[in-house]
Formats: C-alpha cells, sequence, structure tokens
C-alpha cells in the first residue's frame, strides 16, 4: 500500500511510478524524530489502562478455574472442572455474539465524539443499550430451551452433566448481564473512557473475590463450583453498575438520562 502511495509499486490504473499529468510523485518516509511525550501520552494510557484491565479479567477467570478444580475429591473435582470449562465456553460464545455490538457502538459513539455531537452519541449508546438487552434475552431463552440438548451434546458423563446442570442457571441468568455490559464497554471505549473501564474492573474484581470468600464460608449446601459462577456474576453485575454510573454521569462524556430528562 506505502509502495503504491509513493510510486514505487503499480497501481490498479497505471504503470509503475506512473502519475496523472501535473501531480508529483509522494514519497512516505518513517519519522525521523522521537514524538513528544504528549503526542506519546494517550497511547501509553490507552495501552496500559487495557492491559489492566484484561490483566485483572484473566487472573480472575483463572482463579476461578483453579477453585473449580478442588471442588471435592478426585472424581468429584474432574467432574466440577470439566462443567465449568463447558460453561466458560458457553459463556465465550454468548460473548461473541454480543461482542458484535459492543463493536458498532465504540465505532459510532467514536465517530460522535470526533464530531462533537453529543446527541448522536446518546442515540447511540441508548439504542446499543436496548438491543444488548434484547439479545441477551434471546440468547438466555434458546440456552434454556436447549439446555437437555447441551448437556448431551458436550458430554455423555453423567457426573459433569450434573455437575453443569447445577451452574447452567447461572449462566442464562447471566445472558442478558453479560449483553449489557459489553455494549457498555463498547460506548466506553469509544468515549475514550480506558482509565475508568481499568479501575472498574479492578473494582469488579475485588468485590467479586470478597463474595465468593463470603459465600464460601458461610454456604455449604452448594459446591464450590456454584460459588465460583456466583462470584463471575457478581464480578459481571459490578461491572454493569460501575459503566451505568459512568454513563449517566452529568459530567461524564455519555449523559445518557440527558435526553430523558428534558
Amino acid at each position: 500500500f506505502l509502495g503504491v502511495l509513493s510510486g514505487m509499486l503499480p497501481s490498479a490504473e497505471g504503470e509503475l511510478g506512473k502519475k496523472p499529468e501535473g501531480e508529483t510523485t509522494k514519497s512516505i518516509l518513517p519519522a525521523r524524530s522521537i514524538p513528544s511525550w504528549q503526542e506519546f501520552k494517550p497511547l501509553l494510557v490507552a495501552s496500559s489502562s487495557l492491559f489492566l484491565r484484561t490483566f485483572v479479567l484473566q487472573l480472575y477467570l483463572s482463579s476461578a478455574a483453579a477453585l473449580a478444580a478442588r471442588d471435592g475429591e478426585a472424581d468429584s473435582a474432574a467432574a466440577s472442572m470439566s462443567a465449568h470449562q463447558i460453561g466458560v465456553q458457553l459463556w465465550i460464545l454468548g460473548s461473541f455474539i454480543s461482542d458484535a455490538l459492543a463493536a458498532a457502538s465504540q465505532a459510532l459513539v467514536a465517530d460522535g465524539m470526533g464530531r462533537k455531537d453529543s446527541l448522536r452519541i446518546r442515540t447511540v449508546s441508548q439504542t446499543v443499550l436496548i438491543y444488548s438487552m434484547i439479545l441477551g434475552i434471546i440468547l438466555a431463552l434458546l440456552l434454556s430451551l436447549g439446555t437437555d440438548g447441551v448437556l448431551q451434546l458436550f458430554t455423555t458423563d453423567v457426573d459433569t452433566q450434573q455437575a453443569l446442570k447445577e451452574i447452567i442457571p447461572l449462566i442464562i441468568l447471566a445472558q442478558p448481564l453479560n449483553a449489557y455490559v459489553f455494549a457498555a464497554d463498547g460506548i466506553l471505549q469509544g468515549a475514550s473512557e480506558f482509565p475508568f473501564q481499568a479501575k472498574s474492573m479492578a473494582l469488579s474484581g475485588a468485590v467479586g473475590a470478597v463474595s465468593f470468600l463470603a459465600i464460601n464460608s458461610n454456604d455449604s449446601s452448594s459446591s464450590m463450583l456454584v460459588h465460583v459462577w456466583t462470584a463471575l456474576l457478581v464480578l459481571q453485575l459490578v461491572r454493569g453498575i460501575t459503566s451505568t454510573v459512568k454513563m449517566v454521569d452529568t459530567n461524564g462524556p455519555i449523559q445518557i438520562w440527558k435526553s430523558l430528562e428534558k
């Protein structure tokens, strides 16, 4: 691409180096100066915030897997771990579907931010969030209706199926919440709220960890696998709450309820 622009490679319309009459050849060369701190700072803040956010999330998910593997004796732990991994795959499948809305909202909100069109930002945000809730409910209904098929599709092991039955209701309940959280993530990323998202993930992870410790200490009637997935739901719930707080903040970039207050 750079070669075509610089006239060193032939384009679709002409020969090598051929330019319309009157035009000079464009030369594209790497910058020879180091960017200033003010130019580099936004990139560093965004990338480091995304790294921290992803690190906290992966640490949380890895800890969840480690705890699921310690649920009971060897046979019980194996069934629990297998059920946990199947649950994670169902979680990821729903996440990938919902992430399409996040990608769309990120691009549209960023476009509105660039145009300084606050009405467009609010309209896009409201529409995407409504779509996300509808999508989440549809995914929950599909998973609920297809529970028996899911159990047979992923495993024929009776112990694993039994362990999976315990967490399927939590996975179903998580679908609308996940869809909302991913859509809100896209909106906030489009508004370049990367540091806030990193802080939100750190807070959510801490609250989720505390909730797991509290549930695991006081509830002996449920398995550790159920406690792990309950903590995952708490993680997503706190993420959703913090994202909502930022989106409705009257001093924030979204101010999603501003048009509703008129």
